[in-house]
């Protein structure tokens, strides 16, 4: 099975955009995942850890 990195990255950015953490495993995948956010200006919370990383989206109150 061929997995695309990139549709994957643009998935995880749609479910930060409504609202929903995501998690990305692969550092190829979290710097999609961050290039994405910068351009479309997605404020996040990220959580670096051994296996991953978490991106939470900032609610803007």
């Amino acid at each position: 099975m061929v997995i695309n990195r990139k549709d994957m990255a643009r998935k995880k950015v749609e479910k930060i955009k409504n609202g929903f953490s995501a998690f990305a495993e692969s550092k190829e995948v979290t710097e999609l995942i961050r290039n994405e956010l910068n351009k479309q200006k997605i404020d996040v919370h990220e959580d670096v850890t051994e296996v991953g990383c978490w991106f939470t989206p900032v609610d803007k109150v």
